[in-house]
């Protein structure tokens, strides 16, 4: 049977993580700008059917990795090829800032109505009530945005008060944490557990949903470094700056939703291969049975 070549399995990463971006971002961007979620569950589970989609989608070319912290955990504990790491963070990448591309196209006047209606400048601090529909920031700004209340400086600067770098940092790790751990539990052909064929990503998908209705209020619920790091470079580019990123000045972006994430992912695999596959039967045991 035909392999998949690595230019074709980079290709199928980077429409799968457009996809994945597009509706969870755009889900984000209707929500902010629009009111039109009713609360987080609902873009909690646009989130989980948007892995569902797109890893049904691609994931017979590239496995549907869709998460640099994924790839890496992989690589890791489960024998992906280390020559491909790279190929696939940088499709996954260019999927999550075409997205934002897309995103910033279509609700363009939407945005600048939100910024007029909060008195903000883009680019300015105030602005976070828009660059939130693309990078991620904590303590989760929605309730600065939401309303038609001009921005304050001083909520703000109580928001802060409420999630430290430490907990943000920790919110992310666990939630990648747990989210490895399950996608390793339900894709490993030892678990006599695991959901029936083909049903991997209905349940990866549906773990995201349960942690972003937990943790998003916390730190918007990343979990994934190309989805928090492609749109924030694009909306870096597209007048936001530092407000989107902010350089090694302030390396929280950085610390909370890129390491915290490649961490999490890696242990949550590390727990589930040390901990718990090693209780399973292997295919030559059960030969042998």
């Amino acid at each position: 049977m035909k392999q998949p070549t690595l230019a074709q399995q980079v290709t199928a990463e980077a429409i799968g993580t457009y996809l994945l971006v597009f509706f969870g971002c755009g889900v984000v961007h209707a929500a902010v700008l629009t009111g039109a979620q009713q609360g987080l569950w609902q873009v909690a589970i646009v989130w989980g059917i948007a892995i569902m989609l797109a890893a049904y989608s691609v994931g017979g070319v590239s496995g549907a990795h869709l998460n640099p912290a994924m790839t890496l955990a992989m690589s890791l504990w489960r024998g992906f090829p280390k020559s491909r790491v790279l190929p696939f963070i940088g499709g996954q990448m260019i999927g999550a800032f075409l997205a934002a591309v897309s995103l910033f196209v279509l609700f363009g006047p939407h945005l600048t109505a939100k910024e007029l209606e909060k008195g903000v400048v883009r680019g300015e601090p105030g602005s976070i009530v828009t660059a939130m529909c693309y990078g991620e920031y904590f303590p989760n700004p929605g309730g600065l945005a939401s309303g038609s209340d001009p921005y304050s400086a001083a909520k703000h600067e109580e928001l802060r008060t409420r999630v430290p770098v430490s907990v943000a940092f920790g919110a992310e790790l666990l939630g990648t944490l747990i989210l490895g751990f399950v996608v390793f539990a339900v894709t490993d052909e030892r678990n006599h557990g695991r959901p029936a064929s083909g049903l991997a990503p209905v349940f990866i998908g549906l773990t995201v949903a349960v942690l972003i209705s937990v943790l998003a209020p916390l730190t918007q619920a990343c979990f994934n470094p190309a989805r928090d790091f492609g749109p924030r470079l694009f909306a870096s580019l597209a007048g936001w700056g530092r407000i989107a990123l902010p350089g090694f000045e302030e390396t929280s972006w950085l610390t909370v939703y890129i390491v915290g994430p490649i961490f999490g992912a890696v242990l949550g695999g590390g727990v589930y291969e040390i901990g718990v596959r090693p209780a399973f039967p292997s295919a030559s045991s059960k030969g042998h049975s």
